[in-house]
């Protein structure tokens, strides 16, 4: 119960610089996915698809955070809304580290989560229906010794922590 009363503090500079950084961190993280899939042509499993929606719930509440900060709105709504963050990327983290484990074989992925092959040589509209997703269990690529489901849990161990701790923490003054 201590923890909802801290909600109720005023905001400052603290809150206001991690909404930002929220709000950008999590629309480059998206950005990134989405430049690998239609500008790299890395097609997405299930689970990567997944991983994807607490970043774009995050968007939404990182850009309410930040007007309600700047606008000097009530503590309890910014900080509200930084900790709704916290707890989505809680959400992303968990999702990572579930599709990570999947693409280490420590436990088995979604029986939906197999790989689909599709000849494109023929009639492509007739295909394009019968194409599935690579399978959950073969990372697309590794950079230094992480997928990209191993990256998102980085960041999303990143910026549930931002999130949290700006909703939890003390205030600066405001100039």
């Amino acid at each position: 119960m201590a923890a909802l009363s801290g909600l109720a503090r005023p905001t400052g500079t603290m809150q206001t610089m991690a909404a930002a950084v929220l709000l950008v961190g999590a629309a480059a993280t998206v950005g990134t996915a989405l430049l690998f899939e239609h500008v790299g042509g890395y097609i997405p499993c299930a689970l990567c698809l997944q991983e994807r929606w607490p970043y774009y719930i995050s968007i939404v509440l990182a850009a309410l955070a930040l007007v309600a900060a700047a606008g000097r709105a009530p503590g309890r709504i910014v900080r509200g809304l930084l900790a709704l963050i916290g707890l989505a990327m809680l959400v992303g983290l968990g999702l990572a580290v579930y599709h990570s484990g999947v693409e280490w074989h420590f436990w088995a992925g979604p029986s939906g989560c197999a790989a689909g092959n599709a000849d494109l040589s023929g009639d492509l509209l007739a295909t394009i229906d019968t194409i599935r997703p690579p399978a959950c269990d073969e990372a697309a690529g590794r950079f230094l010794g992480l997928s990209f489901a191993g990256w998102n849990v980085l960041a999303s161990l990143l910026f549930s922590a931002i999130a949290l701790v700006a909703a939890t923490g003390r205030a600066e003054r405001r100039a």
